[in-house]
């Protein structure tokens, strides 16, 4: 039970998180923190075998490295960096492939739509709540980008699958 309203706070996390994206170009520190941070408890309580969740230690450090060489080259923003590893984390190594797969199509297709929408609706006439991607030169709010990846690859993770089960979501 508890462990299904910490996956639960999470994905919802996730979501707001790319809200908090699309509003303000910004993910805030507090935000990854505490995506990450929920992960303590989940994983003290699931009965997940530790090497499963040393596997989800070691995939989350592996993507903070690529996370961080991306925001090095500017690739990413610096929120961006820091969200993915917290998501991987949740996701581990079982989910990593299609987390990553997903992320970098809803990333692209994001893309495609806010470069269409710049060149065809002045961001004036936009409502100020999703204005911002829309504004010259502003980047590419790929906070929302992650978050589908999340939830899409939530059901390989054995921190989230349970969750999903139950609010048949997934089965």
């Amino acid at each position: 039970m508890i462990l299904n309203i910490l996956g639960g706070v999470f994905l919802a996390l996730c979501v707001f998180a790319a809200m908090h994206d699309v509003n303000r170009l910004t993910i805030p520190n507090w935000l990854n923190l505490t995506l990450a941070g929920l992960f303590v408890p989940a994983a003290a309580i699931s009965g997940v075998p530790m090497e499963i969740i040393g596997g989800h230690l070691m995939v989350a450090a592996l993507a903070f490295m690529v996370a961080f060489g991306l925001f090095a080259f500017n690739i990413f923003g610096g929120g961006d960096a820091k969200m993915i590893p917290a998501v991987m984390l949740w996701l581990g190594p079982d989910a990593g492939i299609t987390f990553i797969f997903v992320m970098a199509l809803a990333g692209g297709a994001f893309a495609l739509l806010i470069l269409s929408v710049r060149q065809l609706v002045p961001a004036a006439v936009l409502p100020g709540f999703i204005r911002a991607p829309f504004e010259e030169n502003a980047g590419v709010p790929y906070g929302v980008a992650i978050a589908a990846g999340a939830l899409v690859a939530a059901p390989a993770s054995p921190f989230l699958a349970n969750l999903l089960k139950q609010i048949s979501l997934f089965s």
